[in-house]
């Protein structure tokens, strides 16, 4: 049990969140003097704000780094309530493309995306701190290959993790506690919900959860409709960081962290019924069932963060621009 499962386990997934966070630091480190800037000028309406929450977390691979952005800037009142709205809604749609790259099983190439993130590095060592070329200038250029060099790093680790995680499966599969937890799921999907969401909170990322839900669909473990409602829950759990990250803030922030938990929970209770029809349809647009969690993570993103962007434009929502919730 522990050097068959455990063990893995925790190297595993020591491994994929050290990757996660070197790739969202990298990256931050890359977009993070203009991400203030786009915020402030790229949210005047609740479609411009998804639109920048989207391309911000896809770049930043960070839905709960860009929302605990937001909070700090609406604490500071440079940005108003309201226009985290659609800031949020954007950012469920972004964090997909995380999932969307570990669906597509590309764990073989964790050796190779590291062997060339060291390569890049190098380069960078060469003209910076060795000097290769003593009279020449540092290069503009070097800060953004080496923060590059880093996150592809970051990204061929949490490929490596990934691949450790998923490993387990055939032993997670024999287990007495497995056997326990799918005759219980077997009752009700709720069981795959609640599981999603807790794992998501204790760990605090929703990507190690449905990278752990894909392998063991892709063994046969677990059935699609479990998969998908632990899809659902993971959306649930995440955000707990953003509930932490609003305590002892502004009453705007905490209606930040709200709105987030709000549009996850309603979303994933709109969907838990229809379970079976996501899982369909994300299958059929699927050529594997890893691909097929993600796709199902997708749908459910955009249709729930489509659906709310209505609601940002009522009376009471746009009154609160101008109103004082310090």
């Amino acid at each position: 049990m522990i050097h068959s499962i455990l063990l893995p386990m925790l190297l595993g997934f020591s491994v994929f969140m050290c990757g996660m966070k070197l790739m969202e630091l990298a990256l931050h480190r890359l977009a993070g003097p203009y991400l203030t800037q786009a915020l402030q000028r790229s949210t005047k309406t609740p479609l411009h704000g998804l639109a920048v929450g989207t391309a911000t977390t896809a770049v930043l691979q960070s839905s709960t780094a860009v929302t605990v952005i937001s909070i700090g800037l609406v604490n500071a009142r440079v940005l108003t309530f309201p226009r985290t709205l659609g800031i949020i809604l954007g950012t469920n749609i972004g964090t997909c493309l995380t999932t969307e790259l570990i669906g597509l099983n590309i764990q073989q190439l964790a050796k190779p995306f590291l062997l060339f993130s060291i390569g890049m590095w190098l380069v960078t060592a060469l003209f910076g701190e060795i000097k290769l070329i003593p009279w020449l200038r540092k290069p503009r250029w070097l800060d953004p290959v080496r923060s590059a060099s880093v996150a592809i790093c970051g990204f061929g680790l949490l490929l490596y993790g990934l691949s450790l995680m998923q490993s387990i499966g055939p032993a997670v599969q024999q287990s007495e506690m497995f056997a326990w937890f799918m005759d219980k799921a077997g009752t009700g999907i709720w069981w795959g919900l609640a599981a999603g969401a807790i794992l998501t909170a204790a760990i605090h990322s929703s990507a190690a959860v449905i990278g752990l839900v894909m392998g063991f669909l892709t063994i046969g473990a677990m059935p699609p409709e479990l998969g998908v409602a632990f899809v659902l829950g993971s959306n649930i759990g995440t955000c707990v960081t953003a509930l932490l990250a609003s305590i002892g803030g502004s009453r705007a922030g905490q209606y930040v962290a709200y709105s987030h938990t709000l549009l996850n929970v309603f979303g994933a209770l709109l969907f838990l019924p229809l379970v079976g029809e996501l899982a369909a349809v994300a299958e059929w647009l699927s050529h594997s069932p890893a691909s097929m969690i993600a796709h199902a993570q997708t749908i459910f993103n955009i249709v729930c963060s489509l659906l709310a962007l209505p609601l940002c434009y009522i009376g009471p929502i746009k009154r609160l621009e101008t109103a004082d919730l310090g």
